[in-house]
């Protein structure tokens, strides 16, 4: 029976990103070539080579070989964990990636630099450089016995699986079965092993050991591929026929789960791409089986309760008289389909829930390169790496982090000898640290860098007419100019960053996702920009409020509380917005009807109902008619449907079937300022 591998694909691309993200971190993490972190990394390289053979990538498959070979070398001591040969494997991990990539969504990677960086390691392997793969086998080639026509042509398999090799779904008289189809096939089973009773026979264990002899034209390469998924499972012999017996060295052996060391050899192309034109973004992901366990038990209590619901309406067609009698057990239903209705929404949304990790895994490469490329010595600390966000969030969060990161290694960091001269240790810190507060995900670029010049970045405000000749501003309000389009504070634009270049897009991005950053600095003691992000963009908590005969949402995260005014706490000054004096702190006050154009602005009565939220480290007091319950929203984008309409975060749709507007609260602080006076 023969299988389609196509279907299993997917897998081994995604298992295979996930190895090369591993191979990177632990490279990275490479000290003096310690021995348990070049096996791990020989044993991602050793998995996406076999997987690649097994599914017909052959030029990954190739590539890998010789990567494989000098990650061998470097097992046994044969090569140093030199700091150039640590850059040409990370450059072999580029390699990878991108022949992931291209044979993902059926392109090419670029062949000028795989024959780059394979030459390079042909080069540190010198002698024992592995021989370049043939061509892609049309059945004419010649088996082990080339050269000498008078000896049998074919090899003997040394086969001796651990217990526990049947544990993991594999079966040897399989691995027999395919190869029986490449020649004439002979076992020989040693039954050595077999316990002396039956009491201490284990049924699940293997016991047996096998020699087999397989006569025709077969090559090398076929024989590995039988045994590619069990190689570290086994002790594994494979020599050409002619050869003397050689049992496997039991004494020698590695420990089960440890990868058993075989001869190189040079691995054969194989045909098809088995790939598939997709996007870059990856359409599924991994899900723990709690929560899918816990997602069928919600499903399960929804079924119950509408055994329920179903029984009290049959019984009322069929006796009417029984209405107040089934009243309470109808309260009781809803009350149980509210319950069961809302677990069953967050048991789903944690299961968009992702660790953090998979964006934070990149930087420590990052701040490698450039910290190499600069001349500067940085240590990148990782904090909160299993901090879970929603996949969508996530998905758009790497680029804006990939700049905040950047500026820190780049302009926040000093050089050594600058960092000596201030007192500092020669090497830098940057911390990159994801929390939870309250309904947010946090996430904190901190630096022990030189700071940022308040007095500098005013000058170069002035200077672009972003603030007036005369206009004061105090140290946070000056920092935050840098997120404002077109300041830079840089000397010369170079192909890192600049701080304040694309700072804007930052922010842009940030605020897309329903987030904030602030920036705070201290000269000569570094810098910190805190994300402030929603852990999902799909629902959220949101208090109802009642303006005029219409009805809008408000995040329930960004209410400060709601009050009726004093009148002898509220100030007007001619020309601009009313303020009200709340606890010694001075608060805007913005009537949502008129600023949306559903009323004349109108005089503030004595007991005005206000609602005061923050965002952007700003308050503001939003007036408003009546406040409404509090209830989870569904979060649809009007600009899909629509277009974007200013001072609102999306809409959604009330129980009573009423479209309701979202409201975004620093828009609306913005539209009220004058900033944004577009009509709604």
């Amino acid at each position: 029976m023969s299988i389609d591998m196509a279907q299993f694909v997917d897998a081994f691309l995604e298992e295979s990103f996930e190895g090369l993200e591993r191979m990177e971190t632990e490279l990275l993490a490479l000290d003096g070539g310690d021995p348990e972190t070049l096996n791990t990394i020989f044993r991602c390289a050793h998995s996406i080579k076999g997987g690649a053979g097994t599914f017909g990538f052959g030029a990954i498959s190739e590539f890998t070989h010789g990567v494989e070979t000098l990650l061998d070398r470097m097992r046994n001591g044969e090569q140093d964990a030199a700091p150039e040969t640590v850059n040409l494997l990370l450059r072999a991990v580029d390699i990878l990636r991108a022949q992931l990539h291209a044979a993902r969504d059926g392109g090419e990677a670029d062949a000028a630099e795989v024959a780059e960086v394979r030459t390079l390691i042909e080069a540190h392997l010198g002698d024992a450089a592995p021989p370049r793969d043939p061509a892609p086998s049309d059945g004419s080639e010649e088996g082990p016995g080339d050269g000498n026509d008078d000896g049998p042509r074919g090899w003997r398999i040394h086969f001796r699986p651990y217990a526990d090799l049947m544990r993991t779904g594999n079966d040897p008289l399989r691995m027999f079965e395919v190869l029986a189809e490449l020649g004439r096939l002979t076992v020989h089973c040693e039954t050595d092993r077999l316990p002396d009773s039956a009491e201490a026979f284990d049924p699940e264990d293997c016991y047996l050991a096998w020699t087999l002899e397989l006569e025709g034209d077969a090559t090398g390469d076929q024989i590995e591929e039988v045994f590619e998924w069990v190689e570290d499972e086994c002790d594994l012999v494979i020599e050409p026929l002619e050869a003397a017996p050689v049992a496997p060295d039991e004494s020698s052996a590695p420990e089960p789960g440890a990868a058993a060391d075989t001869p190189a050899r040079p691995e054969t192309a194989a045909k098809g791409s088995g790939g598939s034109a997709r996007g870059a973004e990856s359409s599924s992901m991994r899900v723990n089986t709690g929560k899918i366990d816990a997602l069928i038990d919600m499903v399960g209590e929804l079924v119950i309760t509408q055994s329920m619901l179903t029984d009290i309406s049959e019984q009322l067609e069929e006796d009417p008289s029984q209405m107040e009698a089934q009243i309470e057990r109808l309260r009781t239903g809803l009350a149980e389909l509210e319950r069961n209705t809302r677990e069953l929404q967050e048991s789903v949304m944690g299961i968009r829930m992702v660790p953090i990790a998979q964006v934070f895994n990149r930087f420590p490469r990052l701040v490698h390169d450039i910290s190499g490329q600069l001349g500067k010595q940085i240590e990148l600390t990782l904090k909160g790496e299993y901090t879970e966000i929603d996949k969508t969030v996530m998905e758009h969060l790497g680029d804006p982090l990939v700049h905040l990161v950047r500026n820190a290694v780049d302009h926040g960091i000093e050089r050594p000898e600058a960092r000596a001269a201030a007192g500092k240790p020669e090497t830098g810190q940057v911390t990159l640290e994801a929390y939870h507060r309250g309904g947010n995900v946090i996430i904190e670029i901190r630096d022990d860098g030189k700071g940022m010049d308040a007095d500098r970045i005013l000058a170069k405000a002035r200077d672009t007419g972003l603030v007036g000749p005369n206009q004061q501003l105090d140290r946070h309000e000056i920092l935050q100019l840098v997120f404002e389009p077109g300041l830079s504070t840089a000397d010369q634009v170079s192909d890192l960053s600049g701080r304040g270049v694309g700072m804007d897009v930052v922010k842009k991005n940030i605020r897309g996702l329903g987030g904030n950053v602030e920036l705070e600095s201290e000269p000569g003691k570094g810098s910190r920009l805190t994300i402030r992000l929603p852990l999902t963009l799909s629902i959220m908590d949101g208090q109802l409020l009642k303006v005029g005969d219409e009805t809008f949402v408000i995040p329930l995260i960004a209410i400060v509380e709601s009050l009726q005014t004093l009148p002898e706490s509220v100030k007007q000054a001619f020309g601009k917005l009313p303020l009200y004096r709340l606890r010694d702190e001075y608060i805007p006050i913005i009537d949502l009807a008129a600023l949306f154009g559903r009323a004349e602005p109108s005089p503030l009565p004595e007991r005005a109902l206000l609602v005061v939220a923050e965002a952007d480290d700003q308050r503001v007091a939003l007036r408003v008619d009546d406040l409404l319950g509090q209830q989870q929203v569904v979060i649809k984008t009007l600009e899909t449907n629509f277009r974007k309409v200013p001072g609102t975060a999306g809409a959604t749709i009330l129980g009573d079937g009423q479209v309701a507007l979202i409201l975004d609260v620093a828009g609306i602080a913005r539209m009220a300022a004058g900033r944004d006076t577009r009509a709604a």
